[in-house]
């Protein structure tokens, strides 16, 4: 084979490849597309998923399904992710605690990009909320932390899940205020640590807004505070964690990713059309009524954010290992 000819292959060749991968865009897609979530049903971050499923399946014209993958602090809806074929028609929405982990508690985890997918863009932000059982006598966060204080290690919060960010916002909590809670880690999404803090059986939820709104809505819970630096315009009532523990600041978040290996143009299309999803008014107003907002970034800002935010988690999650070894 001469040299000529084996340019000539190869110039077809790579012609071909990029025809295919054009091609592969324009049409994309063409048959219903998964996105997995790793949270369960009715959480903060399977009713984001849900919210960009359903737009994306308004721009796509496709059916867009988003398949609930819980567990393990969010390796199980890592690893069933990473068994995805890389031809986008498996998306994933991981949350924080995904990319910032505790120690032991989730295998594999926290993930690495780009080693393990690409980061497409930013969906949407969930501040933690403050809420309480009524009866417990409870109508702010300095009354809540003077009983825990007169009371340590009885005072009970439930989490969804050990890892999770709900349990690292109540480590903060803890080490920030000086005071000692009773943890009380539950699975399959909030409903169920909802319904105990409704009975009493548990004092207190650290949660978003949506998986503990219906509860507030029926009397059964109450919310005292949220982790944002700012009071929210939806709530301008609610104070802030942070005026009782000023630069206190705990928000969950979730990103759209795809294998490694996806083809370019996809990848492309879909970084796209997340953008859309997360500019689109109608979105983020929905968004906004139930606690999270939606911001669009492009692949490259996703990626700086989703590293920023690990190194921003480092300090509290290393500080809480070393006090578990103790």
């Amino acid at each position: 084979m001469t040299r000529r000819y084996q340019f000539v292959v190869t110039a077809l060749g790579l012609a071909f490849a990029a025809a295919t991968g054009i091609a592969h865009g324009q049409d994309y897609p063409t048959k219903p597309v998964t996105i997995i979530c790793d949270a369960a049903a009715g959480s903060t971050p399977d009713v984001d998923t849900r919210f960009f499923a359903e737009g994306l399946g308004r721009i796509w014209k496709q059916q867009v399904i988003t398949v609930n993958r819980p567990g393990g602090g969010g390796s199980i809806g890592a690893r069933a992710f990473m068994e995805a074929v890389p031809d986008g028609y498996t998306l994933y929405m991981p949350a924080l605690s995904g990319f910032v982990s505790l120690p032991g508690v989730a295998p594999n985890l926290p993930m690495q990009v780009p080693r393990d997918f690409v980061v497409l863009g930013f969906t949407a932000e969930n501040p933690m909320f403050f809420a309480v059982n009524p009866a417990l006598g409870v109508n702010t966060l300095p009354e809540l932390i003077a009983l825990a204080r007169k009371k340590p290690n009885s005072v009970s919060y439930a989490t969804t899940g050990v890892g999770r960010l709900t349990h690292l916002t109540g480590e903060l909590f803890q080490m920030r205020a000086d005071i000692k809670l009773l943890l009380v880690p539950y699975t399959g999404g909030p409903a169920h640590a909802v319904s105990d803090v409704g009975t009493g059986r548990v004092d207190f939820i650290i949660e978003g807004y949506s998986g503990v709104a219906a509860a507030v809505k029926a009397g059964l819970a109450k919310i005292i505070a949220v982790a944002t630096a700012k009071r929210l315009p939806e709530f301008p009532d609610l104070p802030t964690v942070a005026e009782t523990l000023p630069g206190f600041a705990a928000t969950g978040w979730q990103v759209m990713v795809a294998p490694n290996g996806t083809p370019e143009p996809i990848l492309r299309k879909v970084s796209a059309d997340t953008a859309t999803v997360a500019k689109d008014a109608t979105v983020k107003q929905k968004l906004a009524i139930l606690g999270s907002y939606s911001h669009a970034m492009t692949a490259a800002e996703a990626l700086a954010f989703v590293h920023q935010q690990q190194e921003t988690w480092r300090p509290v999650v290393e500080k809480i290992a070393a006090q578990q070894k103790k």
